[in-house]
C-alpha cells in the first residue's frame, strides 16, 4: 500500500491532498508544492498521522494560517498537517480554551463578547492560537505570554503533554514549542472581567492603528523582522533608503518599512533575496544585524545540470 493510501485510510480522502501548492496556504501567496497535505479534525487524527509518518520515515510539519512563513519555491517535502479546522473555542470562567487551528484574532473576538479582557493586544495578529504559543505572538505591548495559563501539546514522538505557563517557556518570539518541535493543540488563557464598551474601544483603537499603518492591501509575511535591541527595524530600513527597493515582484513597503510586500506575483527565491538584501545594506550603514522574525522553510527548486 503507497504511502497516500495509507493516509487515506486513516483520512477521509478529501483531507488528504497530493502535491498541493502552499502558496494558496500562505499569506505571501508564496512556496512550492507540499508532496502530502493533510486536514485533521481531531486531536486523535493528529496522532495516527503522526504515527504513520514516524514508521515510515516522512518529514511532516504544521502549517497554520501561514501568516508568518515562507515557503522557498521548491514546497515541502513529506507530510503537511493542516490543523485550522481544529478551531473551537471556549469559556471556562474567566479563562478562555482555544483549539490550535482557531484564529488568535477570533479568540480575541470570543473575549470581547464574554467582556474578558487581556487579549485586546491579538486583535490584529493575522495567526493561529498554534502559531501564536510556537512564537510567542505579541503586538501593541501585549505578549501571549501575559495572559497564558497552559497549553496542551504533542511531542513529535506521539505523547501528550500539558505544559504551564512557565513550561512553556515563552520569550521574544520564541518558545520551548519551538525550541523542541512540539505540536499545540490547544491552550488556556486567563483573562480578567471588564466593561464590554472599554475594551471595544481599546480593540477600535488598536485596529486602526494597524490599517492605517501597515500595508494590508498587499501579500506579506507581516512584520519580517525581530527588533533589535535599542532600535526599531522599520526605522533602520527607512533610513537605509530601501523604501521601494523592488527585487522581481518583492518590495519593502512604502507604507511601513519593516515590511516586505508581494506586489507582482513575487517568487519566494526574489522575497528571500530581498530579505537578504535589506539585511545586508542596514548591516553595512548602521552595523546592526537584522534577525528575521518570519520563519522560511522549504527547499529551493532543483537546478539542473547543463
Amino acid at each position: 500500500m503507497s504511502f497516500l493510501e495509507q493516509l487515506q485510510s486513516i483520512i477521509p480522502a478529501e483531507r488528504v491532498l497530493q502535491d498541493e501548492p502552499l502558496s494558496a496556504h500562505t499569506y505571501t501567496k508564496l512556496g512550492g508544492k507540499a508532496d502530502y497535505f493533510v486536514a485533521p479534525h481531531t486531536y486523535e487524527e493528529v496522532q495516527v498521522v503522526l504515527e504513520l509518518a514516524h514508521q515510515e520515515a516522512m518529514p511532516f510539519m504544521i502549517l497554520g494560517f501561514g501568516s508568518n512563513l515562507i515557503v522557498r519555491d521548491g514546497g515541502i517535502r513529506g507530510v503537511v498537517l493542516n490543523l485550522n479546522e481544529l478551531n473551537t473555542i471556549r469559556r471556562e470562567g474567566n479563562r478562555i480554551v482555544a483549539q490550535a487551528g482557531a484564529a488568535i484574532i477570533d479568540v480575541s473576538r470570543q473575549a470581547l463578547a464574554e467582556g474578558l479582557s487581556g487579549l485586546e493586544f491579538a486583535c490584529g495578529i493575522p495567526g493561529t492560537v498554534g502559531g501564536a504559543v510556537y512564537m510567542n505572538a505579541g503586538a501593541y505591548g501585549g505578549e501571549t505570554k501575559d495572559v497564558i495559563t497552559s497549553a496542551t501539546v504533542l511531542t513529535s514522538d506521539g505523547q501528550v503533554l500539558h505544559l504551564s505557563k512557565d513550561e512553556l517557556e515563552l520569550d521574544y518570539r520564541t518558545s520551548r514549542v519551538s525550541k523542541e518541535g512540539f505540536i499545540v493543540l490547544e491552550a488556556t488563557f486567563e483573562l480578567e472581567p471588564k466593561n464590554y464598551e472599554l475594551i471595544k474601544e481599546v480593540m477600535d483603537d488598536l485596529t486602526y492603528k494597524r490599517e492605517s499603518k501597515q500595508p494590508l492591501e498587499y501579500p506579506s509575511c507581516g512584520s519580517v523582522f525581530k527588533r533589535p535591541p535599542g532600535y526599531f527595524a522599520g526605522k533602520l530600513i527607512q533610513d537605509s533608503g530601501l523604501q521601494g527597493k523592488r527585487i522581481g515582484g518583492a518590495e519593502v513597503s512604502l507604507k511601513h518599512a519593516g515590511f516586505i510586500v508581494n506586489i507582482a506575483e513575487a517568487t519566494a527565491t526574489e522575497y528571500i533575496s530581498l530579505i537578504r538584501h535589506v539585511q545586508a545594506t542596514v548591516k553595512e550603514k548602521f552595523e546592526v544585524e537584522l534577525e528575521p522574525e518570519v520563519k522560511i522553510i522549504g527547499e529551493d527548486i532543483a537546478v539542473e545540470n547543463a
